[in-house]
């Protein structure tokens, strides 16, 4: 299930992409898989080695990855990976549960045609992700996932709000999935939420999305407890 890349990997590619975008996705995704651990420090040249990239570039990247709360910048020290804590998880949470709630709600009364097949196809990439057991694929077809029931639910305000908290979203959907017996029962959870987005009542969609959120919720919470407990150890 383990799928960490070694650093070596950062190694950014010159394409169509801009090359900031690079940097930033590649960062980005160092932390979300635990390649650069929670207090870590970031040093500047060091990524610069790690990515072939110049300062600018990989200074760029850092200043957006405190926007989105993955990075803290610490006096003296410079920037360092962002801890999220128990208070501040469960702060996410809510406003996940609020925005997935309603948003699922919204689809099962306005979602087309369209937008209920393009939610079945999420799925089903989803299933074969984790047959695949490809823990970084299932977190990105995940946010997926979430794309399209955004799409779906014809508030366009959900969808933009959700995306500033996005990136915390996807480090904590990371450590919900690794847990112990976790991807499977979240897989499980997402057929029920398509199931009722796509055939039951608005009632039934938007308590299939809370469900959902609450259980991530009690997995994430015990993968912090257990950073916390292994840190004081």
């Amino acid at each position: 299930m383990d799928t960490m890349v070694e650093k070596s990997s950062l190694r950014v590619s010159r394409n169509t992409v801009t090359l900031r975008q690079q940097v930033l996705e590649v960062l980005r995704s160092a932390i979300i898989n635990n390649q650069f651990r929670p207090g870590d420090r970031l040093v500047e040249r060091e990524l610069c080695e790690l990515t072939g990239v110049s300062r600018t570039s990989v200074r760029e990247a850092l200043r957006h990855l405190e926007s989105e709360g993955l990075v803290q910048s610490l006096p003296n020290k410079g920037p360092i990976v962002a801890t999220l804590d128990l208070r501040q998880s469960g702060q996410i949470f809510e406003v996940r549960a609020a925005l997935e709630g309603l948003a699922g709600k919204l689809f099962a009364e306005r979602a087309t045609a369209a937008h209920r097949e393009n939610l079945r196809g999420a799925l089903a990439l989803l299933e074969r992700v984790f047959a695949a057991g490809d823990r970084a694929e299932i977190v990105r077809q995940a946010n997926n996932f979430y794309e399209v029931l955004f799409m779906g639910c014809g508030n366009d305000v959900i969808r933009t709000v959700h995306a500033t908290l996005n990136a915390r979203i996807t480090y904590l959907r990371a450590l919900s999935i690794a847990q112990p017996g976790r991807a499977e029962k979240s897989l499980a959870e997402m057929r029920q939420i398509t199931s009722a987005l796509v055939g039951g009542s608005p009632a039934d969609a938007e308590k299939a999305c809370l469900d959902h959120v609450r259980q991530a919720a009690i997995s994430t919470n015990r993968a912090l407890e257990t950073h916390v407990n292994s840190s004081a150890a």
